[in-house]
């Protein structure tokens, strides 16, 4: 019996209390390795288990699909898609799937008639919108990994056909159900701030962050998955749309590729880090030191169990992947800082700014309102009062996204538990419209 199966019976014998105790996630972690907040302890929120399929078995695949593990009596994965086939097996041992509900692509699942309740759906961004429309045809629910899909239309075909067959379509914009932005909200429209007039929103990407995702790795062309305003940022247009509680009526975005091009390769660079690069020991980007030396940033790396051999396997993708060229010479296209301003139809108006070159993560937001402003971080804020001088600080522990990925999934199933969509902090129709946010920016920046 593997590991991972004895825990996962271990839980489901003890019940939801253990779970619902814990601060902190044990069973899953972030893309930066820490631990996921547990939804608040509430008891159990659906009325039987509600069976999922999992399409996509990479890091947000584990990060959602590890849920069943902490709190089995609501959710159980009975299958899985995923063509990796190490990412395959550590899943179906992880969730001790039977090899008949095991594929190799999406494809596969829906050659089968209906198998469970909901499709989880963690593919490629470019690989969201066939399976997002051939699983709502068959009657599933969805969770569906942001961004909804890479074009305007396929977004509203997914909005279209959702409405027609009833099914729950839950868009994983999990800031909205981190506990900061909520208490934001609230503060923002219950009177504190008087009236709402401005919003300042800024994310900092990190600069290795954008290296490794946008530049050398799975996102790095927008044409071939999706643009950096909705791979990385559609959480926080998502996000804003919610604070303001208005609809967007105008959007103007700037912004381009200013550093990470061939013209910027400093001399002596070489094509990959471990080819001899002379500038290899001092430059930021070096993926010998990001990798095998630190360590880090290894959640898209499929390494042995083994961790003494991590070492060589590491080196074998500097040799031969992506992660490994220099990032001077990658055929990149995303924009490494963008700004967008942004006026709402109740008045307020905002700016954006997603920034590639800083030493930090970890959104950062500014509220103006008549009577009060905000100033806070994500992990906590300043509010102060006008009237009285007075200020109150906020904290809260997090992770990186603020505690939001299990809440979004335990909202999901009581949604689909109760054929209610109104359980969603974030339907289908709103994280469309915050979608076509970031359409708007696109076109406004490619015609600056």
């Amino acid at each position: 019996m593997s590991n991972y199966y004895s825990r996962r019976e271990a839980l489901k014998t003890l019940g939801l209390a253990l779970g619902s105790a814990l601060p902190l996630s044990v069973l899953a972690q972030d893309e930066y390795g820490q631990p996921l907040h547990l939804p608040a302890a509430q008891g159990p929120k659906t009325s039987k288990t509600i069976t999922a399929i999992t399409l996509g078995a990479g890091n947000r695949g584990n990060v959602y699909g590890n849920y069943s593990l902490a709190y089995a009596d609501q959710l159980d994965i009975i299958g899985v898609a995923e063509p990796i086939e190490i990412r395959n097996e550590r899943y179906a041992e992880a969730h001790n799937i039977k090899k008949k509900n095991r594929f190799t692509t999406w494809e596969h699942v829906f050659e089968r008639p209906k198998f469970a309740d909901a499709i989880i759906i963690t593919t490629p961004d470019d690989l969201h919108y066939g399976p997002c429309m051939k699983a709502l045809e068959m009657g599933y629910d969805v969770l569906l990994e942001k961004p909804i899909a890479p074009t305007e239309q396929e977004c509203r075909d997914i909005l279209d056909l959702a409405r027609k067959t009833g099914c729950i379509v839950a868009v994983c914009h999990v800031l909205r159900y981190a506990p900061y932005f909520e208490k934001l909200r609230e503060l923002m429209h219950d009177g504190s701030i008087g009236q709402l007039i401005s919003l300042q929103h800024f994310e900092p990407i990190q600069h290795v962050h954008m290296s490794h995702s946008f530049v050398r790795g799975n996102w790095h062309d927008s044409k071939a998955t999706t643009p950096i305003i909705l791979a990385k940022s559609c959480h926080d247009l998502d996000m804003m749309r919610w604070l303001v509680d208005s609809p967007c009526e105008e959007v103007h975005a700037f912004g381009d590729l200013a550093w990470f091009k061939a013209e910027n390769a400093p001399e002596g660079s070489t094509e990959r880090c471990i080819d001899g690069c002379a500038v290899e020991h001092e430059c930021p980007y070096s993926a010998k030191r990001i990798y095998h030396e630190k360590r880090t940033w290894l959640h898209h790396f499929d390494l042995p169990e083994d961790p003494a051999q991590h070492g060589d396997a590491i080196m074998e993708y500097l040799r031969s992947s992506n992660y490994g060229r220099c990032v001077y010479r990658m055929e990149n296209d995303q924009p490494d800082h963008y700004t967008m301003n942004l006026k709402f139809e109740n008045g307020v108006t905002a700016t954006f700014n997603m920034e590639a070159f800083t030493s930090y993560h970890g959104r950062r937001t500014r509220v103006m309102g008549s009577m009060g402003d905000i100033v806070g971080d994500m992990e906590s804020f300043t509010y102060t009062d006008f009237r009285t001088g007075e200020q109150q600080h906020w904290s809260h522990s997090s992770d990186s996204h603020g505690g939001g990925d299990w809440r979004l999934v335990s909202d999901f199933l009581a949604a689909v538990d109760a054929r209610d969509p109104n359980l969603l902090t974030s339907t289908i129709d709103a994280s469309v419209e915050s979608h076509l946010m970031g359409f708007e920016a696109e076109k406004s920046r490619l015609k600056a």
